[in-house]
C-alpha cells in the first residue's frame, strides 16, 4: 500500500500536475495540501476518472485546505481538531482499509507561524498543542494511524539546508522543534529516517533565488506512522520529478511504503 502527502499551493492551478503525476504513480491513498478552494470547487470528476472515487474534503476559499483522496472507501471523517477551535480548513482525518485492516489516516496542513514573536507564531504554537491532544485521543482508538502533510518544521539541522544561518528563524526554532518530538514521544516515528536518505534530502524549496536550482530546501512535509504500523513500513521517499515541472508547487510529494 503507497500513501502519499503533497501540498500543491493550489489544487486550481496544479490540477494537472496531479492527473500526470497520479498517471505515472498510482498511489493507494493521496493526501493534499493548501487546495485553496471551496468544497464546491473540488474536482471530482476529474479525480474520479483518474480512478480516486472517494475524495474526503476540508475546503477553504483561498487559503488552506486539505483533502484525503483514495481508490477505496474514506469513512468516519473528522474535521480540523477537537482540542482546539479553529476557523482555518487544515486537518481532515478518515478511516481506510489497508492491507493490515483498518488505517486511520490525519492529514495536516500545519499553521507556518511566520516569525518567532509574532501573533501568526503564538497561534502555531497553540494550534500545535491542540494536534497533540488530538493525536493523544486518536491513538487511543486507532492502532494503526498515519500521521502526514505540510508540518511546517525542519526537525533536525540535516532538514536544512542552512541550518546556522536559520537557526532560531521560522521552521527551525526550538519550540517548534520540540513539538515534533513531542509528536514522536506519542509513541509515532518518522518513516523518512527509517531508511539511509541521500544527504541534503528536502521536500520544499523556494521560488526565489534559483532555490531548487541550488537546492536551498528544507524537508518540512513528513510521514509519522504508529507503533504497530513501524515493523511494516518499507520505503519512505521524496519525488523531486513535479518540481521540476513548468509552474510547480514548491513542495515535492513524499510516499510511504507500507
Amino acid at each position: 500500500m503507497k500513501i502519499t502527502t503533497w501540498n500543491v499551493n493550489s489544487l486550481t492551478a496544479r490540477l494537472q500536475h496531479v492527473l500526470d503525476w497520479l498517471a505515472a504513480n498510482p498511489v493507494d491513498v493521496l493526501c493534499l495540501q493548501e487546495l485553496k478552494l471551496t468544497e464546491d470547487k473540488f474536482p471530482l470528476m476529474e479525480l474520479q476518472a483518474a480512478g480516486y472515487p472517494h475524495c474526503a474534503v476540508f475546503g477553504q476559499k483561498t487559503y488552506n485546505g486539505v483533502a484525503i483522496l483514495s481508490r477505496t472507501e474514506v469513512r468516519d471523517v473528522s474535521r480540523n481538531i477537537t482540542h482546539f477551535p479553529d476557523e482555518n480548513s487544515r486537518v481532515i482525518t478518515g478511516t481506510v482499509d489497508g492491507p493490515l485492516g483498518p488505517l486511520r489516516i490525519v492529514n495536516g496542513y500545519f499553521v507556518n507561524g511566520q516569525a518567532p514573536g509574532t501573533e501568526k507564531f503564538t497561534y502555531k504554537m497553540n494550534w500545535l498543542g491542540g494536534m497533540n491532544a488530538h493525536l493523544c485521543d486518536e491513538l487511543k482508538q486507532h492502532e494503526r494511524l498515519v500521521l502526514l502533510g505540510d508540518f511546517n518544521i525542519a526537525p533536525e539541522d540535516r532538514d536544512s539546508y542552512d541550518p546556522e544561518g536559520l537557526r532560531d528563524t521560522i521552521h527551525h526554532t526550538k519550540e517548534e522543534r520540540e513539538h515534533f518530538q513531542r509528536l514522536l514521544g506519542l509513541g509515532l516515528c518518522d518513516s523518512f529516517r527509517l531508511f539511509e536518505q541521500p544527504e541534503k534530502s528536502y521536500s520544499w524549496w523556494d521560488y526565489r533565488m534559483l532555490g531548487y536550482q541550488k537546492n536551498r530546501g528544507l524537508r518540512i512535509d513528513h510521514i509519522l506512522v504508529s507503533e504497530a504500523l513501524r515493523p511494516h513500513v518499507k520505503a519512505c521517499a521524496i519525488d523531486r520529478v513535479p518540481r521540476k515541472w513548468k509552474q510547480p508547487s514548491d513542495h515535492a510529494p513524499v510516499t510511504l511504503e507500507i
